[in-house]
């Protein structure tokens, strides 16, 4: 008698002819993330100067609070918020952040649950991420992709202010106009990015949820605005030297490239071409390093920072001032 042939499950083999079991797991996880979390993404619509704004807002407390970005907002002071069940509400803007893109509003009316938010710190390269949002006013649509980079930074401005917002994510996940404010999620769900931006064709970006950016959704939802510290440099990251990384054990750490005069910088002694090593007693290895520590607790307060310069340690103490974005 001839032996039956092995039967080996798998894509290609004979329980699946046609390869189709990778993608029908794949087919999975996007439809039970967009099943979870469209309910909780709103369209938005706001009635502001200049005409009437969309984009999208996703719940993220129990009583009502949804989180968005300051540019679909505006400077409105409320608007209508949809869900795909045809809920509708009005809502009021409790605080917006153009700096970081981001504002939080609040439904009057009854809202769906929470989202969960997760970390972006976690994400990698290559990763599965599931966009949901109101494109072109379509509500509770879905696209998928993946995480194309990481660390990417994005300029923000309030009036004549510009910061970097940090650790930006970039995905091929389609977006479109009015995708704005909605959710960009992990594979199980967790929304770890607030879409923001179509920087181009199968290019999109998403502020990250980390723990800076939870830092101002709490100061939106408690003062209605982030106060910032201000310094006044411009630096980026470099190499430590050798002998100074076996030292230290330090890897990298920021190069200063601009002293902006008259500045906190300025006058605590900080210098162009220095190597800041060290600010508030913790390692500098990116020039987001020190613009996480610009928050209100650093205003009118020592800072001590050390820097190398000409071959040796250097320490000086700064006192950063309140950022004022409207005279910045």
């Amino acid at each position: 008698m001839v032996p039956e042939p092995n039967r080996q499950p798998g894509p290609g083999g004979p329980d699946d002819p046609d390869g189709r079991r990778p993608l029908d797991a794949y087919s999975r996880v996007v439809s039970a993330v967009a099943r979870d979390l469209a309910p909780r993404v709103a369209s938005l619509r706001v009635r502001r100067r200049g005409g009437d704004g969309a984009g999208s807002a996703v719940t993220f407390t129990h009583d009502g609070f949804l989180l968005t970005n300051a540019h679909v907002v505006g400077g409105a002071r409320s608007g209508q918020a949809a869900f795909a069940d045809g809920t509708t509400t009005s809502f009021t803007v409790v605080g917006t952040d153009p700096l970081s893109d981001l504002a939080v509003v609040r439904a009057d009316g009854d809202t769906p649950g929470p989202v969960t938010l997760g970390d972006s710190d976690e994400l990698v390269v290559g990763q599965l991420v599931v966009a949901v949002g109101n494109p072109l006013g379509l509500a509770g649509s879905v696209t998928a992709g993946v995480v194309s980079a990481l660390g990417r930074s994005l300029p923000a401005r309030s009036g004549t202010a510009v910061h970097m917002i940090e650790d930006v994510i970039q995905t091929d996940a389609a977006l479109n106009p009015g995708n704005s404010g909605g959710a960009l999620a992990d594979s199980a769900g967790r929304v770890i990015g607030v879409n923001t931006a179509v920087a181009g064709i199968g290019l999109g970006l998403a502020v990250p949820i980390n723990t800076t950016t939870r830092r101002i959704i709490g100061a939106l939802m408690r003062d209605g605005r982030v106060r910032r510290a201000y310094l006044g440099v411009v630096a980026a990251p470099v190499p430590v030297p050798a002998a100074l990384h076996r030292r230290l054990g330090q890897r990298q750490a920021v190069r200063i490239a601009e002293v902006v005069p008259g500045s906190p910088a300025a006058r605590a002694g900080l210098r162009a071409g220095d190597l800041v090593l060290t600010a508030g007693g913790e390692p500098v290895t990116r020039a987001q390093g020190l613009q996480r520590l610009m928050f209100a607790e650093a205003i009118g307060r020592p800072l001590p920072i050390t820097v190398l310069r000409n071959g040796a340690l250097v320490d000086v103490i700064a006192e950063p001032v309140e950022l004022d974005t409207e005279r910045a």
